[in-house]
Order: structure tokens, then C-alpha cells, then sequence
């Protein structure tokens, strides 16, 4: 089947935005002569014809609303869940929708989602291309991350790394060393800042930050170069597959866990309660998150006040990990 020819095609041809194509063909003032023939000269050739019939459901109800998500990255799982929840309750059908991965497809895509007249709102957890939405659904991007999916939103929130931290200093703990993650991530780069301000305001001695990638290697190898007598020595690793890493290095260089090195993560995957020791770390309330997201398109949708945002997403989890040098 011959795919029908969009306003982003429009658009691309006539070398102008979609906004400019929109606001020709439905004639609003204000667009200069020659872009106004370059946009219909266009529309022409492609044998563009916009949608009016969906145009004009864009008003009327439909119960139905839509998540869309970047096709080449790792779907939000839990968020999508806790979305598709909150929907469900409210009497709406979602539909989860992927974007393509390239920024000019994306619009294209993006457009005739709302172009369609099928969804009274659209939830994006990342951000959006502009799109011509004057008259249609709600379009409400929340900005929990960005294209790639790296963390921006709520759990960015590096609180924890302070708490877990100041709670091992409190068990007699001196020596920390920080396995932070990649350092494009918004989320790495908070925890590395907490954990500095935390060491430098309880007068506490770092043994460094190894800054890395996320993976289980990447902890291993930070543990196996510290000198013999790095413990008694907790390690704030900034998720569960760096912890891992440096429990099975320390291990290995026959230190004790956790009597001669404690050990957090963050993430609290499904394995981690498992390890030996199980391991701390901390618990993100994806999910909730989701759910609160969906309620806000609802409540725009609806035209209501906005809901309540939930309180703290982010709990530690304590566990056989982290005990004091001491005990």
C-alpha cells in the first residue's frame, strides 16, 4: 500500500517548517507570497491533500489517548505501565506508539499521529519535534528523558547518594571511592555531585571517582587497581551492574563483604536482593512516576487542575551490603 504523502513531506519539498505548511493551507495570515506558491506548488506535486475530516474530530471525544516512544531506544517499561494503568481506571483506551529514531522522520510520524483525530492526548516520557497541534490533541512531553533515554527527570533527584553515605559514616565508615557512570548521563553526573559535597562536608577522605561506563567490568577493574590497603573502604557505586562488579573483584582480592568493604548500588534490579551479600541499593518508583505522568495529561485533556505531584520516587534499600567497619 502506498503510503499517503504527509505535511513533513510538504514541508521537506517546499524547504520550509510544518508550521508554515499548516498555516498556508489553512490560510493564516502573515506568509509571504513565494513561500505561500512554494508550499502549494509542493502539496501539488506530492498530491498532498490534509486530513480535514480528521481536522474536525480533533474536538469531539474519543477515549482514547497515546504514548509515544523513540523506536530505537529501550522502551520505558514500568513508566508505560503505570501510564496504561492510570489511563485504564480513567475509562481511556492508550495505544502506545513508536517514533522513528531520525529527528525529520520523527516530526513526520509525530504529525500524523496528531493529524489522525483518533487520540484526545499524547504523553512522550522524551522530547518532541515542534508540530502544528493548534486545534488538536493534547500533546504533553514530561521530560523524564531525553532522545537517548538517559535520565533527565525525577531520578536525576541524587538525594539517596547522600543519605547512603552520611548513614555509613554514622557506622564508623572513613574511606569512600565512587564508581560514578558515563558522564553524559544527567543521573552520573548528579550522583557524582552529591557524593563530592557529602565527602567534603563530613570531613570524610575519598580514595577517588572513577568515572566509566555502567557496566559490571567497569567496577571490577575500579576495585582490583586499589592499593591492599584500601579497607576498611565503603564503595558508592552509581547502579547495581558497577556494584556487582567491585563485589565479585573485592572477593577475589580476599577482602571481606561487607566487614572490610561495604558496598551500595542504585536501581534495586531484580538480582540484587540475591547477591552475597544481597546489596544495597536504592529503589526508583518507575511505575508511580507513570501513572502520575498519565494523570496529567487526563487532567489536561479534561481541562482540570493538574494533580498532585507524588512525593519522593527514590527509597534506599537496606541490605547485608552495607555494615559498619566496625560490627
Amino acid at each position: 500500500m502506498e503510503r499517503r504523502p504527509t505535511s513533513h513531506d510538504v514541508a521537506h519539498l517546499a524547504g520550509v517548517s510544518q508550521s508554515t505548511v499548516s498555516f498556508v493551507l489553512t490560510g493564516r495570515s502573515g506568509i509571504s507570497v513565494a513561500t505561500r506558491d512554494r508550499v502549494l506548488r509542493a502539496a501539488a506535486e506530492l498530491h498532498y491533500r490534509p486530513n480535514l475530516a480528521a481536522r474536525s474530530m480533533r474536538t469531539q471525544r474519543t477515549g482514547r489517548l497515546a504514548v509515544v516512544v523513540p523506536i530505537a531506544t529501550m522502551n520505558p517499561l514500568t513508566l508505560l505501565s503505570g501510564a496504561i494503568s492510570a489511563a485504564r481506571d480513567a475509562g481511556y483506551v492508550v495505544e502506545v506508539i513508536n517514533l522513528p529514531d531520525e529527528e525529520p522522520d520523527r516530526g513526520g510520524r509525530l504529525s500524523d499521529v496528531v493529524d489522525s483525530g483518533q487520540y484526545e492526548g499524547i504523553l512522550s516520557f522524551t522530547p518532541l519535534p515542534a508540530v502544528d497541534t493548534e486545534g488538536g490533541p493534547v500533546v504533553l512531553p514530561v521530560g523524564e528523558f531525553d532522545e537517548a533515554m538517559h535520565m533527565t527527570g525525577e531520578f536525576t533527584d541524587a538525594r539517596p547518594i547522600t543519605e547512603m553515605i552520611t548513614h555509613l559514616a554514622a557506622q564508623g565508615h572513613r574511606r569512600f571511592l565512587h564508581l560514578a557512570g558515563a558522564e553524559e548521563f544527567p543521573s552520573a553526573r548528579a550522583r557524582r555531585e552529591a557524593y563530592v559535597e557529602t565527602i567534603t562536608r563530613l570531613g570524610l577522605h575519598s580514595l577517588g571517582i572513577v568515572a566509566n561506563d555502567w557496566s559490571a567490568a567497569a567496577g571490577a577493574e575500579a576495585i582490583a587497581a586499589l592499593p591492599d590497603d584500601a579497607p576498611p573502604l565503603a564503595v558508592i557505586a552509581a547502579n547495581d551492574l558497577l556494584a556487582t562488579g567491585a563485589i565479585r573483584a573485592a572477593v577475589r582480592r580476599g577482602w571481606r563483604l561487607p566487614d572490610d568493604v561495604a558496598v551500595t548500588g542504585w536501581d534495586d534490579h531484580l538480582q540484587s536482593a540475591f547477591l552475597v551479600p544481597s546489596l544495597t541499593s536504592v529503589a526508583q518508583d518507575r511505575e508511580r512516576l507513570g501513572a502520575y505522568s498519565m494523570h496529567r495529561l487526563i487532567a489536561a485533556v479534561r481541562g482540570e487542575d493538574p494533580p498532585q505531584k507524588p512525593e519522593r520516587l527514590l527509597a534506599v534499600v537496606w541490605r547485608e551490603s552495607t555494615v559498619s567497619p566496625q560490627s
